[in-house]
């Protein structure tokens, strides 16, 4: 019974030592086994913008005020017929408002009589003028008669000396005169200016319109007061041609220097959803505002609006076209960024060999490799914080960094091959990318998860866009303007 009970013991420690051995063989002989989730290259265009806000307003608005004080009496008519309200056209000399204008009529008759009362003192002057000429032409008889007799004493000192004071007054009495009839011109003169404010004043309480254009904003009703004081108050916005637009936008100080006249701007609002406007900046103002130490600069983009459908004060979603790569080799972000962790990389093939494009988008590899060199692990620079879009050089500064260098690992019915490739523009999603060891169909690995482990344990942003080659979201950040 003993020897039975030992060889039973003796057979399960062999048979356990066994099982063991063999679950260590196996896994000794199956090596870890990683999912990539990789995305084809393929061609693609490339657009490098930055993105910021604006609003759109006409490009020539005349804002129409009063110079006097008064009532609104009326309104004019517009084009139509009817009352001028929001949105109606009116031609240059219509009328838009009257302000109740009976105390400055009042001024226009008090200035007439004015002017009347300075005539009549100029015929007043012009009368005493020829009394005095009369009187000076008797004086000047007596005195000739006095000068005569004055040589044989025949009359006396007294008349000599009270004739020539006779011709004395006189001639004082002409100028005199004169100066009275100038005084008179002048007085007119006042009054003539006088009736001419007033009637000025009396035409202001008409209020035409100067321009010929759309009423964008009325601000006055009837028998609302109005008080011209230092600063005229305003009565009515009226923009010239509704055909002709601008995009006021406030860009960082950070991209202010990749905003230069002439370039494209597309840009979208939201009244009409999924289409696209196209612009053109006109100039970026000099005058910097600052706004809880944020520098920005306001840059008007010109654009036409045949059909009048962008209305005044839309919020415009700006798009500044920077750089483009038209039909590129282009990989997503992720892609660059991406490196193997462990075991060892296997040797990069002389010559790619060109994935199919059925290739799935997780594959089963049979080893992982080394990482690789951490200095070849370029990916796309960082978003603008202010306008969320990616920093791009300028045309010459590109130039210079044409060369810059990153590295994306293949995946291959081999294992894994790294191919250095010649990194340029990115749209914050994409990336194009230039290498003679990579073409388009080619499986690049933007991630990886471990062979078996559930496919919800993966965090996921369900607001990140969609990978746009097929192979699952790449993860990657950066200008969601972008095409």
């Amino acid at each position: 019974m003993k020897k039975l009970v030992v060889w039973l013991v003796v057979l399960g420690l062999l048979g356990g030592g066994g099982a063991y051995g063999w679950q260590l063989y196996r896994a000794r002989a199956k090596p870890d086994s990683s999912v990539y989730r990789t995305a084809q290259v393929r061609k693609a265009d490339i657009v490098s913008s930055i993105s910021a806000t604006g609003t759109i307003v006409p490009e020539d608005v005349v804002d129409i005020g009063a110079q006097v004080n008064g009532l609104i009496a009326s309104f004019g008519n517009g084009k139509d017929g009817k009352p001028v309200d929001y949105r109606s056209e009116v031609d240059a000399g219509m009328v838009l408002a009257n302000i109740d204008d009976a105390l400055f009529k009042a001024d226009v008759s008090t200035a007439e009589a004015q002017l009347a009362q300075s005539k009549a003192q100029v015929l007043v002057a012009q009368a005493n003028l020829a009394q005095s000429r009369a009187k000076l032409d008797q004086a000047e008889r007596d005195w000739a008669r006095a000068q005569k007799l004055g040589q044989s004493k025949a009359i006396s000192a007294a008349d000599f000396d009270a004739a020539k004071s006779s011709y004395e007054q006189g001639t004082a009495t002409i100028s005199l005169s004169e100066a009275s009839i100038a005084q008179a011109n002048a007085s007119v003169a006042i009054a003539e200016a006088s009736l001419m404010r007033a009637k000025r004043n009396l035409a202001y309480c008409t209020i035409t319109s100067p321009v010929s254009g759309v009423v964008i904003d009325r601000r006055v009703e009837i028998g609302q007061t109005v008080v011209a004081s230092l600063n005229a108050p305003s009565l009515f916005l009226i923009a010239k041609d509704l055909t002709k637009m601008k995009v006021l936008v406030q860009v960082n100080e950070a991209d202010v220097g990749h905003v230069q006249p002439g370039r494209p701007v597309t840009f979208t609002v939201d009244a009409f959803p999924g289409e696209t406007f196209k612009g053109e900046v006109r100039k970026v103002r000099l005058n910097a505002t600052m706004t809880q130490n944020v520098v920005t600069y306001t840059a008007e983009i010109a654009t036409d609006n045949p059909d009048k459908r962008l209305l005044p004060y839309l919020t415009a979603n700006v798009r500044f076209v920077i750089n483009e790569a038209l039909g590129t080799l282009a990989v997503p972000n992720a892609a660059l960024r991406w490196a193997p962790t462990t075991a060892t990389p296997p040797v990069a093939a002389a010559a790619p060999a060109a994935s199919s494009p059925s290739t799935p988008a997780a594959t089963t590899g049979s080893a992982r490799p080394q990482s690789a060199d951490p200095n070849q692990q370029r990916g796309p620079r960082r978003a603008n914080r202010e306008t969320g879009s990616m920093p791009v050089e300028s045309a010459s500064h590109a130039e210079r960094t044409a060369e810059r260098k990153g590295t994306v690992w293949i995946l291959e019915s081999s294992g894994l091959r790294a191919v250095e490739v010649r990194v340029g523009i990115s749209d914050g999603l994409l990336t194009a990318v230039a290498s003679d060891n990579l073409q388009e169909g080619d499986q690049v690995v933007i991630g990886e998860a471990v062979a078996g482990s559930s496919a919800s344990s993966t965090t996921t942003n369900p607001f990140a866009p969609a990978n746009p080659f097929g192979g699952g979201r790449p993860g990657g950040g950066g200008n969601r303007g972008g095409r």
